[in-house]
């Protein structure tokens, strides 16, 4: 496969990664812990919803930029290019949701962001090292 469309396969598989970790997070944040729901169809979230759903962007983050490398063998440019797409993608999200939470929430969303998708990119570079160690 040409190396420039195994990068946008990357990416891609990158933002469905991103997308399905963060819906079964939600869900599972939504049945586990009290009020949920009712405070999401309000946003209007308490401070302990608020870092659950930071923690559901942050594990989502990590996740998208592990498959984004496992897929392409850890190619630093496909992973580069989700990191930035996804901060691109979030910015105007971001910008629409502005009032309904604090300024601190979407600058710990937005700057971790790209770090955390490297992250999920070392961690799988880190297991393909290992496991060629291994054997």
């Amino acid at each position: 496969m040409p190396k420039p469309i195994k990068i946008v396969l990357a990416v891609l598989i990158g933002f469905v990664v991103w997308f399905v970790v963060a819906t079964v997070a939600n869900l599972l944040i939504r049945t586990s812990l009290s009020g949920y729901a009712e405070a999401e169809s309000a946003t209007r979230f308490t401070l302990p919803m608020l870092l659950a759903r930071l923690a559901v962007g942050g594990l989502s983050s990590v996740a998208a930029g592990f498959a984004c490398a496992l897929f392409v063998r850890a190619n630093l440019a496909a992973v580069t290019i989700l990191a930035v797409a996804l901060v691109f993608f979030f910015l105007p999200v971001h910008y629409s949701l502005w009032t309904q939470f604090p300024l601190w929430y979407h600058a710990v969303f937005l700057i971790s962001l790209a770090p955390l998708v490297l992250v999920g990119a070392r961690v799988a570079r880190l297991n393909a090292c290992g496991a060629r160690g291994a054997a």
